[in-house]
């Protein structure tokens, strides 16, 4: 380790700059895949890489950048400006003079408003850059049509445990980039925890094994020994008491207690702005509309764990109960109703359970989307027909004018006809329209 910045974060030590180095993302770059093809031959078009943290957007640009011939400019859309990109176009063109071609790696792309995603358009479309955007966010709603219209998006999946897996051993075994100079002990199923509760994401994976690492009282001991051996000098009264460390005098036991604590509550992958947010939304509507009371509470379980506001959940309680219930059971809509309130009343986390009690009740009602169905398609006579004159009969005539053009004439008034009248209460186009499924005459 005594080439790396100490500063440098074990994730960025250890990315890997070619592709059998690579984990994961098989159905981008795996054999004879499209991309690797173009990566191999050195013709790639502009791309947009679209996934969750720590999937390996970033490192596979840069592999990217390893292994073709083009100049490579990096820069985050957070910090990167029109000033930043005129400075990229610059040199795009005394490249392109040159018979380079010139690779602008945007990560964050999302960040980036309009008026900026505009100015990089014309150059993308005549190809003086060769953008690579990196998203955490659905491009078809972050990125301009245009721009997006130009650009290959290739969709990255969370990493899966075996793959978090070997990422962690290398980082452990690597001798020159990672701790394999330091004598750590973990446990196949330690690896295993950190695997599945980084959520697919490497990079949390990695910070924790370095935090467990510099943490542990045995490391600022290996640094003090290696310190002593190199310097030639005694330091063995600075070393911290064999008391204060674990196993061996120079051994760093990584156990599931210090697994747990630096996750702590970080683990919950939940973007109340992104798109995870209307993923795991609609994972619960669905539950509920499935009649799965355990799934329901489940995803219920994420969203409240993870900070969403519970007006939002009630919110969305409600809709189910007009949308998926309604006629089958008036009352769930009162139910719906009384939960929100009840939010609003005492907030988290005392209506936790009102929120469960809700969700439950709506997953074990009986279903019908009967009104649902009947308003869409009155909707949809609404927009293909228009403003339909309203039925003479049935127009208010608060006027003498109104009278005279027989506005009100012959409406028959239900009270005095037992509410058996027979009258057309739709516009001329549209008599006898039926929206219910099951109406009845």
């Amino acid at each position: 380790m005594e080439n790396q910045n100490k500063d440098q974060p074990l994730a960025d030590r250890i990315r890997p700059y070619s592709l059998d180095d690579f984990f994961g993302q098989e159905e981008i770059v795996g054999e004879k895949k499209l991309l690797r093809q173009a990566i191999e031959s050195d013709r790639l078009p502009s791309m947009i890489f679209w996934g969750p943290p720590g999937s390996g957007k970033t490192t596979l640009a840069f592999i990217i950048a390893k292994q073709t011939k083009s100049e490579f400019y990096q820069t985050s859309a957070v910090s990167c400006g029109l000033k930043e990109l005129k400075q990229v176009i610059d040199e795009a063109k005394n490249n392109a003079k040159l018979g380079k071609k010139t690779i602008f790696f945007l990560d964050e792309i999302h960040r980036w408003n309009k008026r900026q995603q505009d100015s990089l358009l014309p150059f993308v479309e005549k190809g003086l850059i060769l953008l690579i955007g990196a998203t955490t966010e659905n491009p078809s709603f972050e990125v301009i049509s245009p721009l997006l219209s130009r650009c290959q998006v290739f969709v990255f999946k969370p990493l899966n445990r075996k793959h978090i897996s070997k990422i962690i051993n290398k980082a452990l075994k690597n001798k020159e980039k990672g701790f394999g100079n330091l004598n750590i002990k973990i446990e196949k199923n330690i690896i295993d925890i950190i695997a599945q509760m980084s959520n697919g994401d490497a990079r949390k994976a990695l910070n924790v094994i370095e935090y467990a690492v510099l943490t542990s009282p045995n490391f600022e001991y290996f640094q003090l020994s290696k310190s002593k051996k190199n310097q030639g000098k005694e330091t063995s009264s600075l070393l911290p008491p064999r008391s204060a460390r674990e196993g061996g005098e120079n051994e760093i036991k990584i156990t599931a207690d210090i697994v747990k604590e630096s996750f702590q509550k970080s683990y919950l992958l939940y973007d109340k702005g992104g798109e995870e947010h209307y993923n795991i939304i609609s994972a619960l509507h669905k539950s509920i509309r499935g009649s799965d009371a355990d799934a329901a509470l489940y995803w219920l379980a994420r969203m409240i764990e993870a900070g969403e506001d519970p007006l939002y959940i009630a919110r969305r309680i409600i809709r189910f109960a007009s949308e998926d219930i309604g006629l089958a059971n008036s009352r769930a809509l009162e139910q719906a109703v009384a939960v929100y309130q009840t939010c609003h009343f005492i907030g988290v986390p005392e209506c936790n359970l009102a929120l469960a009690q809700a969700v439950v009740y709506m997953a074990k009602c009986k279903k019908s989307n009967e009104l649902y169905v009947a308003y869409e398609k009155a909707a949809r006579d609404v927009k293909e027909y228009g403003n339909l004159p309203i039925p003479l009969h049935l127009r208010n005539a608060p006027t003498q004018l109104m009278k005279d053009l027989g506005y009100g004439e012959d409406y028959k008034y239900s009270p005095n006809f037992n509410y058996k009248e027979k009258q057309e209460y739709f516009p001329e186009k549209l008599k006898r329209r039926k929206y219910f499924k099951n109406h009845k005459d």
